[in-house]
């Protein structure tokens, strides 16, 4: 699974954690009953957004909008409610995650990029990535989108990358363009067409997030292995980048607000609130904000805007790589090998299925943003913090007794 949208049960509402479990276990399931088993590696947090979209637009319908899964390894074998394999939002996801692993598969062969330590090549993964596009191509006819726009990416980023005069929003274009064609399609699916142009112009900022901060993420492993990265490319300096991502998310909340949405809290927790922690965690410094508007933060705490790329070193700091990298890297070994069934004995999480599981910048996860994005319904919040009137939770170190 990857992506950047990766909520914390830490710093969620337990309400928000728990939507987003349906529609990622959703995806999971749809994805290995329309495709396969083998698809199932092809569940991409991203991709998700494309199924809680489609159904913020048309609303939760009792009895139709979730099924009962069965108990799964990655769950602490623990049943659920998820989205159901027939929702064609969860389709719709399923064919463009499906599709984007494919032309991840090709791109790391073209790079000659390594998985678990071996090279890309060879004619079986060149036929999975074959037959993994050929599967997404008809899906997408089954629900009206077409996956051309997915699939000419990597084509057209090859050319770009080879051309002369680039830049960084150039190189965006081709990825900017498929994320926007798939956010739109949402409105179709939904019977929203007024929402379109909206979602078009969110999916293509999103995009360019997602773009930027891949390269920002990938610029060490690249210098050393000599490979192309967007930033060196185009000589953009840590500072440039960032400051595409602000823009970014600035245009990217606008167009979320602008969106007329039967249910909103979880589109803006991934598209306003995970959108930010990514980007901090990106350059490392700490999450900030959410996806409220009237956020209010900690006291004492430096507010996002005066926040400085150097006072955490990340991809760009002193030593080129983030904070507990040797730490991280076995831990996700572990974590595949394993299948998250197998944690030590002093894991906090040992009893917890993967889900409730910590996405933070911090190893220990203490209390990772300082403040969560929201109350939940019983008017707590998730850790210690209180509600503030105006529905989210200010981590004063007070219990969620303490009123609000």
């Amino acid at each position: 699974m990857f992506g950047i949208l990766r909520p914390c049960a830490r710093h969620s509402c337990p309400s928000v954690h728990e939507a987003w479990r349906a529609h990622l276990c959703g995806l999971c399931l749809t994805l290995r009953d329309h495709h396969g088993q083998l698809a199932r590696t092809a569940t991409n947090y991203d991709g998700l957004v494309l199924s809680v979209l489609t159904e913020a637009q048309v609303g939760v319908r009792p009895g139709a909008s979730r099924r009962t899964a069965g108990p799964c390894a990655l769950r602490g074998f623990r049943p659920a409610e998820v989205v159901p394999s027939a929702d064609r939002g969860a389709r719709l996801a399923a064919v463009v995650s499906l599709a984007l692993a494919a032309e991840k598969i090709r791109d790391h062969a073209a790079d000659g990029d390594g998985i678990a330590g071996r090279r890309v090549r060879g004619a079986p993964l060149r036929v999975a990535a074959a037959s993994w596009t050929s599967a997404a191509r008809r899906g997408g006819e089954a629900i009206g989108f077409d996956t051309a726009v997915l699939t000419e990416v990597a084509g057209r980023q090859a050319l770009l990358e080879a051309s002369a005069g680039r830049t960084l929003l150039g190189l965006t274009e081709p990825t900017e363009t498929a994320a926007a064609a798939a956010f739109a399609h949402t409105a179709v699916l939904a019977g929203r067409p007024g929402n379109a142009e909206s979602l078009r112009e969110a999916g293509r900022l999103f995009g360019r997030l997602a773009h930027v901060l891949d390269a920002v993420e990938d610029l060490a492993e690249d210098r050393a292995r000599g490979a192309f990265n967007p930033l060196d490319a185009t000589g953009t300096s840590p500072a440039e980048a960032r400051r595409v991502c602000e823009e970014a998310l600035h245009g990217l909340r606008l167009a979320v607000a602008d969106l007329d949405l039967e249910e909103r809290h979880l589109v803006e927790a991934l598209l306003c609130g995970e959108t930010r922690r990514a980007v901090d965690r990106a350059f490392g410094t700490r999450a900030h904000g959410g996806a409220c508007a009237t956020h209010r933060p900690r006291a004492g705490s430096t507010p996002p805007s005066t926040v400085s790329t150097e006072e955490a070193p990340g991809p760009f700091g002193e030593h080129g790589e983030p904070p507990c990298v040797a730490f991280t890297a076995v831990a996700g070994v572990a974590t595949f090998v394993t299948c998250g069934l197998y944690r030590p004995p002093w894991s906090p999480y040992r009893q917890a299925p993967w889900t409730d599981r910590c996405f933070c910048d911090s190893c220990d996860c203490p209390d990772c943003s300082g403040c969560c994005d929201c109350c939940s319904g019983d008017g707590c919040c998730s850790g210690d913090g209180c509600c503030c009137g105006d529905g989210c939770c200010c981590g004063d170190g007070c219990s969620c007794d303490c009123g609000s």
